[in-house]
């Protein structure tokens, strides 16, 4: 069993965020070997590594899922002492499987942000540090293999401050530079800390070598003085004594006063394998935030909407987030959940408000990666996973029955790219479907879908590798053989003519009880992104009450095919303003038709376009193939948006391209620059296709 309960005040959840190959998967391993969890460091190349544990990210080198592992330090400085209990996530770099850091953020506390030192902010850097603005999250940064050829903090800590944040200012400054790095001086106690070698165990306190000092001095001052501004307190008694009158407990207290304000960045930095990691978690502890440092959780009443305040305490009434399902050929579902308010116990009942359904507690465990720890009872402000639950997904809420409450769901954006999966024999039919189904409910951003027409199982995902590691996962995991077919873009349409009135009537009469529905709908553009919006206007009963529900399911039901080519129809305002009804023939069926018909009438005489995802593309090439790389991005209807000079002659180029055009670009890009150039996309918006490429679809759609 495990640790007893450990003070609320003593827990930090934490991710570990960054671009791809920034080293935040070392970074972890470092800390794990560093806290006594690990006996020694994994190394990714190897395959050797805790939190990536399936069989496709040791191949790749990559994380593909969110790996929750506890551990545990003890405090130095303002906690000299206390034993900290350190809840973990290390997420994926690669933007196709970017709902990964969206769900960890979501429940975690803090993060501390890796750069690779080597290369300073990079375009995934920016993507999960506006996901941590998202969530207010405070974050500390950790500027990674600074100690290799061409690392460099101070050149990575002004890539921060031009393309971040102006607001991050070192705690810690690197003794010597490259290969010749061995410590690091702490300006807040002003003593050097260093090493023989990285993978010493303990490091060596001294003083600060004499050529810093005078670096050190002018750090610490911008340190000092950006700290105090947080906390009204401390400035007045700075501005009265000066940096050198606080002490070094009033200097700490500052920065993490700052540092959880969510405007001030504590930076530190080094080799992620190493001892200095140490460092790293005296910062996790002293200025990332405890659960109870975060304002109380907010959510509504499942039955009366009203809202309802929870606050960080075991004693309040239970309340939980389900984050991530994942299948365990062990043990099977597991659900990680994080808890906000009150206690669970294994044996006992919880209701999941997102549902209605209660949910029986077995057991619950501790996650150490893979390994499992079993625990009795889980408190506020800690995470752990449910083995089990049988109605439970990602988003939803666990609560005492008692006290019903719904927290804020998670948003994941829709998968824009779509294959046609198929198994190769009839023995593979039933298998597949069971794996479909499974690597959706853990994948909130994988969907599967029937077409209708054809008969065909589509799925749909964030990209090309998001469906290449489904497909492989469903090969290992679920023995299943599949043929799948060429990638597809998800278009979408719109319209863009607003104030179309129109009618929609369904009359049948063929002996005895007949059908009447007769709508007036005015269709009108909605801002983009904002989806479809219903607006009743209905005045003196025209069309009862009891219709008007139905009236709106049948719009959203044609909303799902186009009128152009049987896209989803997006962005629309329809507004139900006049109508009418029989006595004895009227019916919700025919009310529903009968908004169906309206609207798709509607869509033809709304000047309908042909919607397409456009990709922001980032595109790190070596200066001389850049001619070639622009080239080939202008050709594929590319919109080049922004050239940045990266370190040694390297370019960093910034694109907005159709999707559609974009299959294959990694091979493609390898291929035209020798495997020197790198590229990494996200969707950022929906554009009308041109009126050409739309034609050539609606043709492809008809055949």
């Amino acid at each position: 069993m495990a640790d007893k309960k450990t003070p609320m005040a003593q827990i930090r959840n934490i991710g570990i965020i960054a671009h791809i190959d920034a080293g935040k998967t070392t970074t972890t391993e470092g800390i794990l070997y560093r806290t006594g969890l690990n006996h020694k460091i994994g190394a990714v190349h190897d395959g050797e590594t805790t939190t990536d544990y399936m069989a496709q990210e040791r191949e790749r080198g990559i994380t593909i899922v969110s790996a929750a592992v506890t551990c545990y330090w003890e405090g130095k400085h303002l906690n000299a002492g206390k034993k900290f209990q350190i809840n973990i996530i290390d997420t994926p770099g690669h933007i196709d499987f970017t709902a990964e850091v969206e769900r960890s953020l979501r429940v975690l506390d803090g993060a501390c942000v890796v750069f690779d030192g080597k290369m300073g902010v990079e375009s995934q850097s920016e993507t999960v540090w506006r996901q941590a603005d998202k969530y207010g999250t405070p974050r500390i940064c950790f500027i990674n293999k600074i100690n290799q050829t061409g690392g460099d903090f101070y050149k990575s800590l002004e890539s921060i401050h031009n393309r971040l944040n102006k607001r991050a200012f070192p705690v810690h400054l690197p003794i010597g530079f490259e290969q010749s790095i061995n410590g690091i001086v702490d300006l807040v106690d002003m003593k050097a800390y260093t090493y023989s070698d990285f993978t010493d165990h303990e490091l060596v306190q001294g003083e600060i070598p004499e050529d810093m000092m005078e670096q050190v001095k002018r750090y610490r001052s911008l340190l000092i003085e950006n700290a105090v501004a947080e906390d009204e307190e401390l400035l007045e008694k700075y501005f009265e004594v000066g940096e050198e009158g606080l002490s070094e407990a009033e200097v700490r207290r500052a920065i993490r006063t700052a540092v959880l304000s969510g405007k001030f960045y504590a930076v530190s930095g080094g080799d992620g394998r190493g001892v200095i990691v140490e460092k790293l978690l005296d910062l996790v502890v002293d200025f990332l935030p405890a659960p109870n440092d975060r304002s109380s959780n907010w959510g509504i009443h499942p039955k009366t909407g009203d809202e309802i305040e929870r606050k960080h305490d075991e004693n309040e009434p239970f309340a939980a987030l389900a984050f991530k399902i994942t299948s365990d050929p062990f043990v099977g579902k597991l659900a990680y959940f994080r808890v906000y308010s009150g206690k669970v116990v294994a044996g006992s009942y919880v209701l999941n408000s997102s549902t209605g359904e209660k949910e029986r507690i077995g057991r619950i465990v501790r996650l150490q990666a893979d390994k499992r720890e079993d625990v009795t009872e889980v408190f506020a402000g800690d995470i752990a996973a449910i083995v089990g639950l049988k109605g439970t997904t990602t988003g939803h809420t666990l609560c005492d029955p008692a006290h019903p409450i719904v927290l804020e769901n998670i948003t994941f954006p829709d998968p824009p790219v779509s294959i046609a999966i198929e198994p190769k024999t009839k023995a593979d039919q039933d298998k597949m479907s069971t794996a479909l189904q499974r690597l959706a409910e853990e994948d909130p951003t994988f969907r599967v879908r029937v077409d209708d027409e054809t008969g065909q199982t589509i799925i749909s995902g964030m990209g090309e590798l998001h469906l290449e590691i489904l497909v492989d996962r469903m090969k290992r995991e679920f023995g299943v053989e599949a043929n799948i077919g060429q990638p597809q873009v998800a278009y979408r349409e719109t319209i863009r003519k607003s104030g179309v009135e129109v009618q929609g009537k369904f009359v049948r009469q063929s002996g005895g009880r007949g059908q009447y529905g007769d709508v007036w709908l005015r269709l009108s553009e909605n801002e983009e992104g904002k989806g479809f919006e219903f607006i009743n206007s209905i005045k003196g009963g025209v069309v009862p009450g009891e219709y008007i529900k139905p009236v709106e399911q049948g719009i959203i039901e044609a909303l799902a095919g186009g009128v152009l080519a049987g896209y989803p129809v997006v962005d629309v305002k329809a507004e139900l303003y006049d109508g009418s009804y029989h006595e004895v023939d009227s019916n919700e069926m025919a009310f529903k038709v009968a908004g169906s018909m309206a609207l798709k009438e509607g869509v033809r005489k709304a000047s309908p376009v042909l919607l397409e995802p456009v990709m922001k593309v980032v595109v790190v090439t070596p200066e001389e193939n850049m001619g070639d790389v622009i080239g080939g991005l202008n050709s594929k209807r590319g919109r080049i948006e922004s050239m940045e000079d990266l370190s040694g002659n390297v370019k960093e180029i910034t694109a907005f391209v159709p999707l559609g055009e974009m299959f294959g670009y990694t091979t493609e890009i390898r291929s035209m620059t020798k495997g020197r150039a790198s590229s990494s996309m996200e969707l950022d918006h929906y554009a009308d296709v041109p009126n050409h490429v739309a034609e050539a679809i609606i043709a492809k759609n008809a055949k």
